[in-house]
């Protein structure tokens, strides 16, 4: 009898270890973010680089204008981070109670190009003016930061009022850029981030728009709903890692 029990007791560890990688795992925290069509490419590449860190995190992106977020996220659209193209939205967001104050914080500055598809005839640094253009894409300025900077560089650089009949709105950035790829637009006003994603940047020519020529436009976001998991994603985003993919993909990095 003896000699059964002590055969037994001998096979638990082996048993809990059996059951221990049987259990079945938690499923991972989802976190909602919004986040502004600029960052179509570089957020995946942040996203994939987030998981490999922390798998127990899963990432829902949502991506377009930020002005539609805002009137969203106002509304209490279920979302838990806002990575917005203009860091007023969510400096206001704040400012009316919608997350904490101290959750806002800027991640990037962005930059505007004039971007032309590869088979174009025509030259970017010349194509607002040249008199083949028929269509002309920016974002929609009513909702979308890029497309008020484009507005303010075109003012700038004194041909708002030539490009003004052949102004064509995106939705967002993004679109924006869709617009020229499908030929519904000659040329574009678009970020340098998407430009520069690598399948973007295989597909077409781009001429970079003086910074000077329009405003500032800091980037930045709020945590909407305070969780580890919220803060943890905003420190990887703000950390060498998360800034480095962000300079990879053409932003002004905050400090640097």
């Amino acid at each position: 009898m003896r000699c059964v029990a002590e055969g037994w007791f001998r096979t638990l560890p082996a048993l809990a270890l059996i059951c221990g990688a049987c259990a079945p795992r938690p499923a991972p925290q989802k976190l909602a973010i919004a986040a502004a069509a600029d960052l179509n490419f570089a957020l995946p590449e942040i996203a994939r680089r987030y998981r490999a860190v922390d798998p127990t995190v899963e990432l829902e992106i949502a991506y377009g204008s930020s002005g539609n977020f805002y009137a969203q996220i106002a509304n209490r659209a279920p979302f838990d981070v806002f990575l917005s193209a203009d860091v007023e939205y969510p400096r206001r967001l704040a400012s009316a109670g919608t997350g904490p104050a101290n959750s806002v914080f800027t991640y990037a500055v962005g930059r505007l190009v004039v971007w032309v598809p590869y088979g174009s005839p025509l030259e970017p640094a010349t194509a607002l003016q040249d008199l083949r253009v028929k269509h002309v894409a920016i974002a929609n300025p009513q909702h979308a930061p890029y497309g008020r900077a484009a507005q303010a560089a075109l003012r700038s650089l004194r041909l708002y009022q030539g490009v003004e009949p052949k102004l064509v709105f995106g939705e967002n950035i993004a679109q924006t850029l869709q617009f020229v790829e499908s030929g519904a637009a000659d040329v574009g006003v678009v970020a340098l981030s998407l430009a520069l994603a690598p399948p973007v940047h295989n597909r077409g020519r781009y001429w970079e728009i003086p910074l000077e020529a329009y405003p500032r436009m800091e980037q930045g976001g709020i945590i909407l709903k305070d969780s580890k998991a919220a803060r943890e994603f905003r420190a990887f985003l703000l950390s060498a890692g998360g800034r480095r993919i962000l300079k990879q993909y053409g932003f002004f990095v905050p400090g640097e």
